[in-house]
């Protein structure tokens, strides 16, 4: 649980950066967003989109444990938001394809997408969980670290100048 949540914070705070970039002056082609769609598709993601919107399904399935009379319509509410939640994705994935246009050109975003189709780029698409959940993990221990490296340090530098910090 841990981990996903990890990784969930990380994938949102891509995205949160992804999502509001500072538009160019000019719209992308239909070419450009198109293989900037791509690159969102095949990087993986949509993965991470889906691992953002199917909690909200899993609490709705937790309703028919505490209220088990209900299964049978809440089963049906289920499988009738699906189409409407992956349109609310898709409109994700085409902000992303906006993001990636509107700071890479279609050449380097061609490139990118390529390297996405070899094996190397697919096996980073595989790997990409974990090693969210490894950086998350070591950059919260890293920054706690930090924090008493740099509170140490400065105490130590200001205590040689007669100044003392609590």
């Amino acid at each position: 649980m841990i981990r996903s949540t990890s990784r969930l914070a990380a994938t949102a705070v891509a995205l949160l950066m992804l999502a509001s970039p500072v538009l160019a002056q000019t719209q992308p082609s239909a070419s450009h967003l198109a293989v900037a769609r791509e690159v969102a598709v095949t990087s993986g993601m949509t993965r991470s989109i889906d691992a953002m919107t199917e909690p909200f399904f899993a609490q709705l399935q937790q309703m028919n444990v505490t209220r088990p009379e209900i299964k049978k319509d809440l089963d049906e509410v289920v499988v009738m938001l699906r189409p409407e939640v992956e349109q609310l994705k898709q409109k994700m994935v085409d902000s992303a394809a906006v993001a990636f246009a509107s700071r890479l050109s279609e050449p380097e975003l061609k490139t990118i997408a390529d390297f996405y189709k070899t094996p190397a780029g697919k096996k980073y698409v595989e790997i990409q969980p974990g090693l969210l959940d490894d950086i998350v993990k070591d950059l919260a221990a890293w920054t706690q670290n930090l924090s008493e490296y740099v509170m140490t340090r400065a105490r130590a530098e200001m205590g040689k100048r007669g100044h003392q910090l609590q």
